[in-house]
């Protein structure tokens, strides 16, 4: 259900733009520690911090997209065809 009218995130949409833009801050911040040579730990502690919040912002998204676009599909003749690009989805969400 790639073009909805209405997006199943719409509710968790200032949430998401928020968290992204730390996650943005953090990134940028870890430029500025390879830049200056900072301590390859405290570096690497920080690449783990992002990759926790996007994986928070991916969970948001998946259960809003399962509670929105997969609900609203399970009720219709595709069903086979959205559980098949849900496992699809998790399965890149957790490599």
């Amino acid at each position: 259900m790639k073009s909805e009218v209405s997006c199943s995130y719409c509710e968790s949409k200032e949430d998401l733009k928020k968290r992204l833009k730390k996650i943005e801050g953090q990134i940028k911040g870890i430029q500025k520690m390879v830049e200056n040579e900072k301590y390859c730990v405290d570096i690497l502690i920080q690449i783990a911090a992002v990759r926790a919040a996007l994986d928070r912002v991916g969970l948001i998204l998946l259960k809003d997209h399962t509670k929105g676009c997969v609900v609203r599909a399970i009720n219709t003749e595709r069903q086979e065809e959205i559980i098949e690009e849900l496992i699809r989805v998790i399965s890149h969400f957790i490599k």
